[in-house]
């Protein structure tokens, strides 16, 4: 098993910038899909931006080109780097974990709350 813990989340104006970090409890070298998921108030929890341990990156399409996310594998650390952050990406942010030989296993954090308002 794997345990999760977000922080970095804070108040910020539209136009802001907010980094988000994960760290996990063990070895993330080995974990198949380190992500990110927000969820708002009424609505369903979406993936933000996932990042595999080849290196392939995927991202909400709201999100391209304002937010990265990056793995630190020395450090167990997974980040989520928000620029240009919107009031539409107010969320609780969770950092999820997902590995296995059929990623079978799954692992999710508590959550950070971002909220984007003037």
């Amino acid at each position: 098993q794997v345990q999760l813990d977000e922080s970095g989340g804070d108040l910020v104006q539209p136009g802001g910038s907010l980094r988000l970090a994960c760290a996990a409890s063990r070895s993330i070298f080995s974990i198949n899909l380190m992500g990110w998921y927000r969820q708002a108030p009424g609505k369903q929890r979406e993936l933000v931006a996932r990042s595999s341990n080849g290196g392939t990156t995927t991202y909400l399409d709201s999100v391209k080109g304002r937010f990265t996310i990056s793995r630190d594998n020395a450090k167990n650390t997974v980040y989520l780097q928000m620029n240009s952050l919107k009031p539409e990406d107010t969320a609780v942010y969770y950092c999820n974990a997902v590995w296995g030989p059929t990623l079978e296993n799954n692992s999710w954090g508590r959550g950070t709350q971002v909220t984007v308002s003037s």
